[in-house]
């Protein structure tokens, strides 16, 4: 190790006004929102998986029989045409919700690539916006 000159100090030290520590609170605040948003589309995710993995078995059951179909907390009997028509309507809400997930995802990724365009030319290798 060896200690820096008094110039090489003050080369990386930029000032921190307002409007950059305002960016950077916003910077930390989309890669919050980010990560909360793939937790969420993983978990949709294995949702997703789950009603396909149930599809392939409603088409393999017994048209005659009724079958166990769970709305909310609570498994209700039903014929297999109105359970598949619920597992549609479920599939169908699942892909809205990644739909809109996603969509939000890709907002936040393009405000962040502004910002750190913005305090990366500013602060340079004094700022660390990579995770």
């Amino acid at each position: 190790m060896r200690m820096l000159e008094q110039e090489e100090e003050n080369d990386d030290a930029a000032e921190v006004t307002w409007e950059d520590q305002q960016r950077i609170n916003t910077f930390s605040k989309l890669n919050n929102r980010i990560r909360i948003i793939q937790e969420k589309l993983e978990e949709l995710k294995q949702e997703k998986e789950a009603l396909d993995d149930l599809s392939t078995e409603l088409e393999l059951a017994d048209e005659d029989e009724p079958v166990l179909y769970k709305i909310g907390e609570a498994f209700l009997h039903m014929r297999q045409s109105r359970a598949l028509k619920h597992l549609e309507k479920d599939q169908a809400s699942v892909d809205a919700r990644v739909a809109v997930l996603s969509g939000q995802a890709d907002e936040c990724e393009v405000q962040m690539k502004e910002l750190k365009v913005k305090l990366y030319s500013k602060f340079g290798k004094a700022i660390n916006l990579d995770e």
